[in-house]
């Protein structure tokens, strides 16, 4: 995976093809398939290259539907469904071996004035000076391993979470919480899709991971069958990728297993973009990690 933010903005550079098709590069992992965060990213990048200038992302809507494979680059076929007088909407369906492995439909706007409101940043979060960084947090739990540093483009930093000694404010009916920082290690280009498409990257990261938290099971562990499912994302304000957000996120529900996440990214005392997340929790035995 990308180790430095110009191997990240390298990844989401894509390779246009004819009839609306972009390529994007697998990058070399350790990972047997390929991150969920990836493959977001790289479709809004590859919706982006076929709407009209001056229209931006406020939504997307995807499907994870095969596993992808980390030894192969990714297809993104793009149909233009719609380009209306304000909006623009696009389909993306990534393909393996001629076959798809995720789906995607994203809404694009003309930025234009109106009503303005939003829920306030928490107030009882540590600055992420102050916070040990993610990875020093997953081998204190896990121990040491390679695989941790697979998104080392981003400095991501714990503030805690809902469990017990978890360093979240005690509320016994919402231990399924969880606050990280996190940014880009280095500045990015001022391209909005840049930054976007790393919300859509980062988001995916950490946000299956609260639907664990209240079941005493190790979530990067060979514990869990883990895969995200679908993915859904809301751009409210411009922001950029390579400045603190606060991740703010919790769980409502898990059953079947089946997880579901929901997370808020806050920047500048403002929310910035709504995530939500359903994903594969299976309870099984001695299976690598991440797998």
């Amino acid at each position: 995976m990308p180790a430095t933010t110009d191997e990240l903005v390298d990844l989401l550079r894509l390779e246009p093809a004819p009839d609306n098709v972009f390529v994007g590069r697998h990058p070399r992992t350790m990972m047997q398939r390929t991150y969920g965060g990836q493959v977001l990213a790289q479709a809004l990048i590859a919706a982006y290259g076929t709407v009209p200038t001056g229209r931006v992302a406020h939504s997307l809507d995807a499907y994870f539907i095969r596993p992808g494979m980390a030894s192969a680059d990714i297809e993104y076929a793009v149909e233009p469904l719609r380009d209306g007088r304000s909006f623009s909407s696009r389909r993306v369906t990534a393909l393996q071996d001629g076959r798809a492995i995720f789906t995607m439909s994203s809404s694009f706007h003309e930025l234009e004035p109106g009503f303005d409101h939003s829920d306030p940043e928490p107030l009882d979060v540590p600055p992420p000076q102050e916070c040990p960084s993610f990875i020093e947090t997953i081998e204190e739990r896990y121990g040491d391993a390679a695989i941790w540093h697979e998104w080392d483009a981003l400095d991501v930093r714990y503030v805690g979470d809902g469990t017990p000694g978890g360093g979240m404010p005690d509320d016994p009916t919402r231990r399924a919480r969880m606050r990280v920082w996190v940014k880009t290690t280095a500045a990015l280009p001022d391209e909005i899709s840049i930054h976007q498409a790393i919300l859509a990257y980062l988001s995916d990261l950490t946000l299956l991971s609260v639907a664990t938290l209240p079941h005493g099971v190790a979530f990067m562990s060979n514990q869990l069958q883990i895969a995200s499912i679908d993915h859904v994302m809301w751009f409210h304000r411009a922001s950029r990728a390579d400045e603190w957000l606060l991740y703010d996120m919790e769980s409502p529900s898990a059953s079947h297993s089946l997880g579901l996440s929901m997370g808020r990214l806050f920047q500048n005392g403002q929310i910035t973009a709504n995530c939500a997340q359903e994903g594969l929790i299976r309870v099984v035995a001695d299976r690598p990690p991440l797998s």
